[in-house]
């Protein structure tokens, strides 16, 4: 309730500045227990062997330097993903970097993973005291060249793997120049091993095994597809998650902002991401689980995301044109679509 009243005020705001108010104002009500919602009706899952209350998470980018998960694991998620995070701090793009366009339920964003650099980051994610499961976004700083790409990933790897219950490698924003050139086969394959192995001392040192997830686009064509969901066997990837922003115009067309470059999230996107989403699955075959993100505006996107692949799902542009009353919303969608499903294979 309280979001419908407050969305027409946040919407006369300059989105970025919207973002960062909400997530000030609320973050001390929520954390203590001052400002409550509907918690979601429990739905466990086991994914990467990891424990989930619910199959309903946050996408990384909301909470980009972990400074607010208390307060937003408050909201009843199923587990949070903060980030990206890279090695070095960097102010991203310039501003103006984010616009809203409400005819189409849609963003454009071209942040460029902003963030306040790997040791702060760390630095704040030790102080939260949720425990639930949080996933951490990794990637490269802009101008860290793609040949040198796997040392920025190794670094971040190495940073959070303490601190997070799974790490997800992000090559897949369109807001770094050259990013996703790290999902062609040869870069994907060095990128791949390097995490792989060192996963595998960190695992070692920590007598803990700390999943990673590799984070795709949209936008990507089936052989691109083929060749990646190959990579992720070879590598030992534990979860796909489809999808990222897309580059594509459909669905925003003529509208003020769809001229504007970056990545493109909301509902335009959903049966795009669904798509591709399907695709990884037809692939995989069960064998990888995937993280079904991209369009996810009502309950019915979320279980459409569970009927094509995906074992868990995440938010973010839903959110800020529904609220969190969306979370509950997903998971009893979720929910029902299972139990439809079991019922159907018994």
């Amino acid at each position: 309730m309280w979001y419908a009243l407050a969305r027409p005020l946040l919407f006369a705001l300059d989105p970025e500045t919207a973002h960062a108010l909400t997530l000030a104002l609320a973050d001390a009500p929520l954390r203590l227990g001052l400002l409550r919602f509907p918690r979601p009706a429990p739905h466990p899952v086991r994914v990467m062997g990891l424990e989930f209350p619910n199959p309903v998470g946050l996408a990384a980018g909301l909470d980009k330097n972990a400074e607010h998960v208390d307060a937003l694991a408050a909201l009843g998620f199923g587990f949070i993903e903060v980030g990206t995070v890279t090695p070095r701090p960097q102010a991203g793009n310039p501003r103006p970097r984010l616009f809203r366009i409400p005819e189409a339920q849609a963003l454009v964003n071209r942040l460029g993973f902003n963030n306040v650099g790997l040791d702060e980051f760390v630095a704040n994610l030790s102080r939260a005291n949720f425990r639930g499961v949080v996933g951490v976004n990794i990637g490269r700083n802009f101008d860290t060249p793609n040949e040198r790409a796997a040392d920025d990933y190794a670094a971040c790897l190495e940073g959070v793997y303490a601190h997070a219950s799974y790490v997800t490698v992000n090559v897949s924003s369109p807001n770094t120049v050259g990013l996703r050139e790290l999902q062609e086969r040869d870069r994907l394959d060095l990128l791949l091993g390097r995490l792989a192995a060192l996963r595998e001392r960190l695992a070692a040192r920590h007598s803990r095994r700390v999943p990673f997830a590799l984070k795709v686009s949209p936008d990507l064509e089936a052989a691109q597809i083929r060749e990646i969901a190959a990579a992720v066997r070879r590598h030992g990837v534990d979860a796909v998650i489809a999808t990222n922003t897309s580059l594509s115009r459909e669905g925003i067309e003529g509208f003020r902002y769809a001229g504007e470059p970056g990545g493109v999230s909301g509902a335009p996107v959903r049966a795009r991401a669904t798509r591709a989403l399907a695709a990884f699955a037809g692939e995989l075959k069960g064998e990888v689980p995937l993280i079904g993100v991209g369009g996810i505006l009502k309950g019915d996107d979320a279980a459409e995301k569970i009927s094509s692949g995906a074992a868990l799902v995440q938010l973010y542009t839903g959110l800020v044109y529904r609220g969190p009353g969306l979370i509950a919303e997903c998971v009893s969608a979720c929910q029902e679509r299972s139990k439809t499903a079991s019922s159907g294979s018994r």
